[in-house]
């Protein structure tokens, strides 16, 4: 097609250059061809070079429609620019589906690894109540004080079973938006001192020290926020501390004020603390820093995960710092109120 197009219209100018310098006076054969072979030159090399572009931007359009996927940077208008703006924008489409397949696959390694997590935390407590009850229906079940004490096991791990459930229920409502923060006025202090009072009898039992230090002239201190939530908040802070902390150490909750209208609730203890590449997974559901250790504590796994979707949605933000072999912080803030 390219050389019928040259032929053509090399014909016509050839054509035109030869009677228009047939017609001058100062001319001859020689220079009339030296000028037509020149023109013709330009001619043929700027059209080619039209049609092979034009070929590879109607080639780049066809791969770009057919494979183009809402918010990439890669837009119709830059088709129409020269080759190297294109292939710029190409490189950088390339090197946007390269992130989003490794996105992919990080997101499918965190489901395989939530979906063994899952599966390891129900089987746990199904295993005990079906341990229990074979052995009861093998012939203890007429010895009454072993019986008892089987039944009492049983009920145990099954409540941490409906434990788990419940938490992993409530973060999925969290997560889809079902569940709502009822804000209302009340005094934090006076949820911090009914929190401590339930934590109390196991901080003796770790032999941690639990400690509240209130504000300065401050008896009252009023936010906006959802009660039965944010005492959960600090329940399962306070539970971690002491989880994790050291005979003999400190828990302690502290009250700063971050600006007029904000406050920063701090659980600080003087613990093993936490290595820093586990930090930024502490808030995913079912991490574990020790596997190996930690689940004879109990719980569900999902304390921190709770922790974050409550606070996120109270628009307000959570914070940890920890230096291993010295201690951990975690702090979450709070909109105040008169």
């Amino acid at each position: 097609m390219i050389t019928l197009s040259l032929c053509f219209f090399g014909g016509i100018l050839i054509s035109f250059f030869n009677y228009f310098f047939d017609n001058l006076i100062y001319t001859n054969f020689l220079l009339t061809k030296v000028v037509g072979f020149i023109l013709f030159f330009f001619f043929s090399i700027t059209f080619i070079q039209y049609q092979i572009e034009r070929y590879i931007l109607l080639k780049v359009k066809v791969l770009y429609d057919e494979f183009y996927t809402e918010g990439s940077s890669l837009n119709k208008n830059l088709l129409k620019k020269d080759a190297q703006s294109l292939t710029r924008s190409i490189q950088n489409f390339a090197k946007e589906s390269k992130l989003e397949i490794e996105l992919l696959k990080v997101k499918d390694n965190y489901r395989k690894e939530f979906i063994g997590n899952v599966a390891h935390e129900l089987k746990t407590p199904l295993f005990t109540v079906e341990s229990y009850i074979l052995t009861l229906l093998e012939g203890a079940v007429e010895d009454e004080d072993l019986r008892n004490k089987y039944l009492q096991k049983a009920a145990q791990s099954i409540d941490r079973l409906n434990h788990i459930v419940n938490d992993l229920d409530l973060i999925t409502k969290f997560e889809a938006g079902i569940a709502s923060i009822q804000n209302e006025r009340f005094d934090l202090i006076v949820l911090i001192d009914e929190v401590l009072g339930l934590m109390e009898i196991r901080a003796k039992e770790r032999k941690i020290d639990l400690t509240f230090e209130k504000p300065i002239d401050n008896d009252t201190l009023w936010v906006e926020a959802d009660r039965k939530r944010i005492s959960q908040v600090i329940t399962n802070l306070v539970v971690n501390s002491l989880k994790y902390g050291v005979n003999g150490g400190t828990t302690e909750i502290t009250i700063g004020f971050l600006s007029k209208q904000k406050i920063l609730v701090r659980v600080i203890d003087n613990g093993n603390g936490i290595e820093e590449k586990h930090i930024p997974r502490l808030f995913e559901r079912f991490y574990r820093i020790d596997k190996a250790r930690n689940r004879d504590g109990g719980g569900s796994g999902l304390g921190l995960a709770i922790v974050k979707h409550i606070i996120e949605a109270h628009k307000e933000k959570i914070y940890v710092q920890s230096t291993f072999g010295v201690g951990s912080e975690f702090s979450f803030s709070l909109s105040k109120t008169k």
